[in-house]
């Protein structure tokens, strides 16, 4: 039998039976159960020292995130235990949040959206759409191709932008290297910022590379907030756009200046925060337990070192 511990009782009934496997709740807010836990479910979101815990629970062999990011949990958990993230789970919604998002900007629904309380009917004008416009996707993984998928029915442009140039799929033709990125970015109407959150991508959206995009473009960051740096986005925020997800500093102080930034709209890290979460979150679950209760590999396993 695997003992496995998940973060409250509503996710230990979703899960339900898997055979194999002995489930109990193990709230990192309160000392460790007596059972030998191993595999740690951490809570959604979770803050280090909501995974930290397992430090003192040698029995866990495993922890499984609820996030696809990693970057909270690679500091805390220990270097022989492993560490496995919901791939796949959040793409769906974060990709359509990514869209809404440049909707959103395009269409001008931050001005609607404080002209409607004042009951004012704004005059029409033309804005820059979707439609024929350029969009570079920066960070193209699983959540990238979901909005690059979700894209094509619009009738735009994709470029595609990895840390490593390869071959392309059926969505784009190619995938240029990260290191092409400030050479591509003049023709751009509109980025998209998938990126994870790690040394590597810390400030990749500088100032340099902010500065070769053409006025008005928009920029969106749906991965990690410090891969765009906020002193250089308040620099450029009037000739460029910005549509935020995620900030860095997250979440922002309310008397941050980026709230009131022209051309910024701000919404707080929801792009997986829908109620398809759960069941493709569960379903997940459920096969790596079946999985490690067959005595086979986790799925999904962040590579160490």
């Amino acid at each position: 039998m695997v003992t496995v511990s998940l973060p409250d009782q509503s996710w230990l009934d979703a899960v339900g039976e898997v055979d194999g496997v002995t489930t109990l709740v193990w709230d990192p807010a309160e000392p460790p159960p007596e059972e030998d836990v191993e595999v740690f479910v951490a809570p959604y979101m979770a803050k280090p020292e909501q995974i930290e815990p397992v430090k003192d629970k040698p029995s866990v062999r495993l922890v499984q995130l609820l996030s696809a990011g990693v970057d909270a949990a690679l500091p805390v958990v220990p270097e022989d235990v492993a560490l496995a993230n919901a791939h796949g789970v959040h793409d769906a919604a974060t990709a359509e949040l990514g869209v809404a998002l440049v909707l959103a900007s395009q269409r001008g629904f931050d001005e609607f959206a404080t002209a409607q309380p004042k009951g004012a009917w704004l005059p029409r004008k033309f804005r820059p759409g979707l439609a024929d416009k350029r969009v570079l996707i920066l960070g193209y993984g699983s959540v990238g191709s979901a909005v690059a998928r979700r894209l094509a029915p619009f009738e735009v442009e994709v470029t595609a932008v990895a840390s490593r140039a390869r071959a392309g799929d059926d969505l784009v033709e190619q995938v240029h290297g990260v290191d092409e990125l400030t050479d591509l970015l003049p023709e751009q109407d509109i980025v998209i910022s998938v990126l994870p959150g790690t040394a590597a991508t810390k400030g990749v959206l500088g100032a340099e590379v902010l500065a070769a995009l053409h006025d008005d473009a928009l920029v969106v960051n749906i991965g990690r907030g410090p891969a765009l740096d906020t002193d250089a986005a308040l620099a450029e925020a009037g000739r460029l756009r910005f549509a935020l997800d995620v900030t860095d500093p997250e979440p922002l102080p309310a008397d941050h200046p980026l709230w009131t930034a022209p051309g910024v709209i701000i919404s707080p890290h929801t792009g997986g925060v829908t109620d398809a979460f759960r069941p493709r979150m569960v379903a997940l679950l459920r096969e790596q337990f079946a999985r490690l209760a067959a005595g086979k590999d986790p799925l999904h396993v962040h590579p160490r070192g």
